[in-house]
Formats: C-alpha cells, structure tokens, sequence
C-alpha cells in the first residue's frame, strides 16, 4: 500500500506549488492527477494556447447547464487535465488581484488573508523578470519559481489602445500587479524564454527531481475518513482501485469544480443533496459546491483599415513558420500569448477600486481560434470583476466519473446588466479617441447600430462567454459561518486531517485572472500544513484614485 506524509488531489497551479514547498522542506509527497504530459508545442508553445484548452486530451471537457439569463446557452468552462492543471491550458495572464480584494477576505472572515498576508508570498513566488522596462520593483519578487515577464507590444496597436485610454481621461500604470492597479499599460504573462511557464514547470518538476515526490496518475475517487479523519485517498489506477495513505494530511487541489465534488464523494457536503446519491455523511457542510463564481467577458472587436493585426499569420503556412521559428529559437510570434497590453477601470464614480478589466488583443478571434469573417481586425476582451451572482457545483451521482452538474447562474443579479452595458459603452468610448482613428474601420461586434439598453441586453445575452475563472466553491471562513468549508488555515471544517487549497477556497473573486492568486493559495496553505510561522506581513499600500468618490476617471 502507498504512503507518503502528505497526498494532494491534483497537479495543478496550487497542487504543484504545495509539492515543491512541502519537498523543499524534506517531506515526502504523493501528488495524484487524473491528466498526463504536458510535452509538446501544443501547450509550451505560448501562442498556441487556444488548442489545450479545447481537446479533450488536456481538458475535462466541462459545461454549465442551460444558463436562465442567457438565454438558455450552456457556456464551456475548461479545466486542465493535464500536470500543471489549468495553467498548462490557460491564457498565461499573470495578475495577482487587487490589494482589496484580499482585505475583502479578511474581513468576511478569512483572518490572516488580508493584502498585508498574501503580498510577501506573491513576492516568494514570482521571477520578475522585467524590472528594466518599468514597473515597481519594490513591490515584486525577484528569484521565485514563477518566472513573470512582459511581451514585446511591437504591434502599434497597443500603443494606440493605451494612447486612446489616456485621451479617454484614464491613467496609466506601469506596473498593474504594483500599487497602483488602476490605468492602462503592459500585460504581464507567466512565460519564460518563449516558454509556457506554467505550475509544473516552475513547480512540480523541480518537486519531482528532488526525489521526495511522487507522481501518481489515477482518478482520485474519493478521500478515505476513518474515525472523523482523512487517512489517504482511493484512486482508480489502470482500471484498478488502490488506496493512498496519508501518514500527516491530504490536501485537496483539484480545482473549483473537481475538489467539491470529491468533498461530496467523500461524504462531506450538504447531507440531503448526499443522501440523495446514496453517499453516507460524514460532515453536513453546506457550502460545499456553493458560491461558484466566475467572470464574464465580451470581445468588443473592430475592423481595422490597416492590414497590421495579427490576421495576415492566420494560414497555415505563417503558423508554420512561426512555430518552426519557436521551435528551434524559442523566439518570434510563437513565444507570446499576444496579449500585451491591459487595463482595470471603474465602472462609475463611488467605486473604490477597479470593478472593470481589459485584455487587448491585435486580431480578431475567439478563444476556439476562429477568427472574425471580416479579416483584419483587433479586440477588447472586457467584462466586470464582481459580479453579485451566484451559482453552484453538484453531483450528478455517485460514481466519480460522472459528470458535474455545473450552473453560475450568470447574470441573474441586476446589477450585472448595468456594469456590463458600462463595460461596452466605455469601451466604445475608448477606441473612439483620436489614437484609434488610423485603425478603427467599423465596429464588428457588438455592432454600433446596438445602443439602447435592450439592444445591448440583447447583444450580451448572445455573445458574453467565460473567461474561465470559476472559483469560490469550498469558501474559507470562520468555523462559525456555516457556510464556510474550510477555517483559514484550509483544514476542512468537520474533519481531522484534511485540507482543501486552491481557487475553490476564494470567498470572493479576485480582480484579473484566477492563476496567480491560485499559486499564492498554494504557496500561503504550505506554510500553514508544515505548521510554519508565516511570512511577516508588508506595510505596502495601494494606490487607490484620490476621488473616487466622486469621480469615475
């Protein structure tokens, strides 16, 4: 029977980081993940990151169901499948989240989570590579085994974009993951030397070479609890079931879908949803698979009168030569992810932070890789980073390789249709600045004859997608709050044992995209497993707009 001090549930941005530490302080590790290799272009290539995301080799293949405020559209949600778990398959967006966004934890009942906790271990994690083009030096790491760097924003498209956001009355930012969030500026991606620096690369394959971790490749069916503890983890390996002891803890990292679901299998979730399935309770915790949140995002595209976007590579024949360029050099189109340029706004005045994000992009396309018919072209992805709606995650059955019953209920509170109809309108407001009037031919979508509010209603009803950010399913609260799962130190409430460590533990979304925060829980969960005092905490403060009470730029 296998053992080893501790087993994780999954390979993924939070998994990979808790094996390296857990490792680098000489325990013996199991990591257990359902998905295989991540060799190959398809996924270290970083521009070639819309095809993991959609083959079912590297992708759980998730969908929500029919979504009552959209018009009954079931909307994907990609899940890694792979080692590195959704960063292998991601966009390779790096964005830590804003400072109030952790407060916001805190407060609700994350102690210990606050901005002050979490800076010092994104500076732990993160290989800032960049500090000679600008930035906040101060506020960064600069030799973790994330390595953050910037693209070469050589298309003159993103210069006119954050030109035009200036003409618009916004700031810019130099350093967006620095103190000051709000403004325009560069985007910053998790690549190194043209290379998709994901979790396992920066994290499990270092674990691995140490000797003290162990990669198991296997469904993990179901934490085994005997006497109110989790001693190990039954997995499906090769059609046979084996059981993982756990002589210290098991930790649960298998992502905001996966990780409530084996909470659920294992017995801990809301008993009569449990019982329903013929699964025995071991803890009723409600707020198992509660809580899902996610942000939206719209391409708000254009046509350009230039023929200098990113579309003249669309054949087949400039994707070969871009990739034989990235395979031998590591250099050339192939070694970004083309989204360079980004910008955080808020939506209206007597918002304290930004509520809003851009990610600009200097061709017209979707995230399956099918380009606008219209040829050359460039977009704005944008969309609001809180929204109020809440979905939830449940099981279908018990058999784990049933699939999950998914819902966000997206858009379902009011206030998302405003904030969205603003997201559009000053967008629009944006590429209507002198800066864009060499570029912009017409608008493709939305479509400027679209204005009314109930064209717009109608036109983000149609065409707003995810942005593959789920989260918030296992939240971590006060042991009082009975709809908290894990207490914040990620021990599952109810159980001895047991530990549950990535984006699922989110009380609220964070602002950007979930991978860097997902890293930092991995990173932060170490310190509390290994029984650690944790990192002293920063006095750094963010820049916050000196009227935003009255002010909305």
């Amino acid at each position: 029977m296998a053992q080893a001090d501790f087993v994780i549930i999954g390979a993924g941005s939070a998994g990979c980081a808790m094996a390296y530490r857990l490792a680098e302080a000489g325990r013996n590790v199991t990591v257990i993940e359902y998905g295989g290799t991540d060799a190959g272009p398809l996924i270290q290539m970083p521009a070639a990151l819309s095809f993991p995301m959609n083959m079912k080799r590297y992708d759980w293949g998730y969908s929500s169901q029919p979504e009552p405020h959209l018009g009954g559209r079931r909307l994907v949600c990609p899940r890694g499948k792979v080692i590195g778990g959704s960063s292998s398959i991601n966009g390779m967006v790096y964005v830590r989240g804003h400072a109030k966004d952790f407060d916001h934890w805190a407060d609700s009942g994350a102690d210990g989570w606050a901005f002050a906790d979490v800076l010092p271990y994104f500076k732990r994690m993160e290989s800032w590579s960049d500090r000679d083009q600008g930035g906040d030096p101060a506020w960064r790491g600069k030799d973790g085994p994330l390595s953050v760097t910037r693209g070469p924003r050589d298309n003159p498209l993103h210069a006119a974009f954050v030109e035009a956001a200036e003409q618009a009355g916004y700031q810019r930012t130099d350093d967006y993951n620095g103190q000051k969030q709000e403004g325009f500026g560069p985007m910053e991606q998790t690549i190194k030397r043209g290379r998709r620096w994901s979790a396992a690369n920066a994290y499990l394959k270092p674990a691995l070479r140490t000797g003290r971790v162990t990669l198991l490749h296997g469904l993990a069916e179901k934490v085994v609890i005997e006497d109110g503890r989790a001693v190990g983890v039954c997995v499906l390996v090769r059609g046979k079931r084996q059981i993982v002891r756990a002589r210290h803890e098991v930790i649960v990292a298998a992502s905001a879908i996966n990780s409530p679901m084996i909470l659920m299998r294992s017995g801990i979730g809301p008993a009569e949803h449990l019982s329903a399935h013929g699964i025995d309770v071991r803890a009723d915790r409600p707020g198992v698979g509660a809580n899902l949140q996610d942000h939206l995002e719209m391409y708000i595209q254009f046509a350009s009168k230039q023929p200098i976007t990113l579309y003249k590579h669309w054949n087949l024949f400039s994707k070969a030569l871009i990739g034989a360029q990235w395979l031998f050099t590591g250099t050339g189109l192939g070694a970004s992810n083309q989204f360079e340029s980004a910008g955080f706004i808020r939506s209206r005045a007597g918002v304290d932070y930004p509520d809003i994000q851009y990610h600009f992009l200097p061709i017209a396309v979707r995230y399956d890789g099918k380009a606008a018919s219209e040829g050359h072209g460039f977009q704005a992805h944008v969309g609001p980073m809180r929204s109020a709606s809440r979905g939830r995650v449940r099981l279908t059955g018990a058999d784990p390789q049933a699939e999950p019953d998914i819902l966000f209920n997206y858009m379902s509170d009011p206030r998302d249709w405003e904030d969205f109809r603003a997201c559009i309108r000053l967008t629009r407001e944006i590429f209507a600045q002198p800066a864009m009037a060499p570029f912009v031919k017409h608008e493709i979508q939305p479509g400027s004859a679209l204005q009314s509010d109930a064209d717009l209603d109608a036109a983000i009803r149609e065409h707003v997608e995810s942005a593959y950010h789920p989260c918030g399913t296992c939240k971590m609260g006060r042991r009082d709050d009975p709809m908290a799962v894990v207490d914040p130190e990620t021990r599952v409430i109810g159980v001895e044992g047991l530990r549950v460590a990535d984006s699922s533990i989110f009380p609220r979304i964070t602002n950007g995209n979930l991978n860097g925060p997902s890293i930092m829980v991995g990173e932060k969960a170490s310190d509390h497993i290994l029984g650690q005092r944790a990192l002293p905490r920063s006095n750094d403060r963010p820049w916050l707009h000196p009227n935003w009470e009255t002010a909305q730029r």
